[in-house]
């Protein structure tokens, strides 16, 4: 009996599925905007409350919207994070494999069948997907079951699988991820976790910058009564927004692989194969803990990658958790997947 035979499949409505989690993709995305740009604001109204003591910060703040006050920071956090992002986006898919021994596969490159079979399932996706650009196709050397997305549009992206991916997964599964990864290229996931990143880090810098600054010219200023006050709320800032930061980001996240898991049934117009592949690929990385430990911590950058993985290592417990957000799985749990693409525990 096979592992799927424990699950039940019904029919799921997979078009629905990718409506409502592109609905909350973009409200997530709203949110971090607002956050940065209110955060910006407030940078504006303290610096302005140094040059108008006397001013309330009711004041202040109106006189920032209605641009009374040229919100000189708030343009300049928005300069900041445009510069980053570019920089981000040109480099993104080098930063993806760095650490990783990898190589290219093309037509001409693809030396045996297992790897001219990886470039046709990731073609015949491609087409399927409507995509107006082959994802360059790329091969890592380990033995681990994963792969991941990356580039910030069509025409950049590309697909990384891993040796043990392609050689324990039969063709319609190995389909399946491709049908997954492109399904990430297709809805632009790669390009708004990367702008969702980047506007969380940067937030954070300033965020710190400004907490430090800020004590600083407390103590020099202990009796001006609407400074404090905006002290105060920077400090309870320092405290709340990494932890609003990590609850978005995975929030985004896990939304974005149930919109890959449903546009893989979609494209596949089966959801079966997937299934069998998220079962081999949890499987596999239970069976083989202790190897895949050495392997993932031996290989620089794993962190960088986590994210795009079509599997968390975490959720096998594998990679250590080396900080808050590590405590948090960046993917939904295999029952939930499953689940959401038809199959549900008997």
């Amino acid at each position: 009996m096979s592992e799927l035979d424990r699950y039940a499949n019904s029919t799921v409505d997979w078009r629905k599925t990718l409506r409502t989690n592109n609905r909350r993709t973009f409200f997530v995305i709203a949110v971090f905007f607002a956050i940065y740009f209110l955060l910006g604001l407030l940078v504006d109204t303290y610096l302005a409350s140094m040059h108008y003591p006397q001013a309330p910060v009711s004041q202040i703040f109106s006189a920032l919207i209605t641009l009374h006050i040229f919100p000189i920071a708030t343009l300049v956090m928005l300069a900041v994070a445009a510069i980053s992002l570019l920089v981000t986006f040109t480099l993104h898919d080098k930063l993806m494999l760095l650490g990783t021994e990898y190589r290219e596969i093309t037509p001409e490159t693809a030396q045996t069948l297992l790897e001219k079979q990886l470039y046709n399932c990731v073609e015949e996706m491609k087409i399927a997907a409507g995509l107006h650009y082959m994802p360059r196709v790329f091969l890592i050397e380990a033995d681990y079951m994963n792969a991941f997305a990356s580039g910030y549009s069509e025409k950049s992206a590309m697909v990384a699988i891993t040796r043990g991916l392609a050689e324990k997964l039969n063709r319609s599964e190995l389909t399946a991820v491709m049908a997954h990864e492109l399904s990430h290229i297709r809805h632009m996931d790669i390009k708004l976790t990367l702008m969702a990143s980047v506007l969380a880090n940067l937030m954070l810098m300033v965020l710190d910058i400004f907490f430090y600054s800020a004590l600083f010219s407390r103590r020099s200023n202990g009796d001006d009564r609407s400074r404090n006050g905006l002290v105060a709320i920077i400090i309870l800032l320092r405290y709340l927004l990494p932890v609003i930061n990590i609850l978005l980001l995975l929030y985004l996240s896990r939304t974005r692989e149930y919109m890959a898991d449903a546009g893989s049934v979609e494209l596949l117009r089966d959801n079966q194969p997937l299934a069998q592949a998220l079962l081999k690929i949890q499987n596999d990385h239970d069976n083989n803990q202790a190897q895949y430990r050495d392997a993932y911590q031996q290989t620089p950058h794993e962190n960088v990658r986590r994210e795009a993985y079509i599997f968390d290592p975490v959720q096998a417990g594998i990679e250590p958790m080396t900080s808050l957000a590590d405590a948090f799985s960046t993917h939904p749990n295999l029952k939930d997947r499953l689940a959401a693409i038809g199959f549900k525990l008997k």
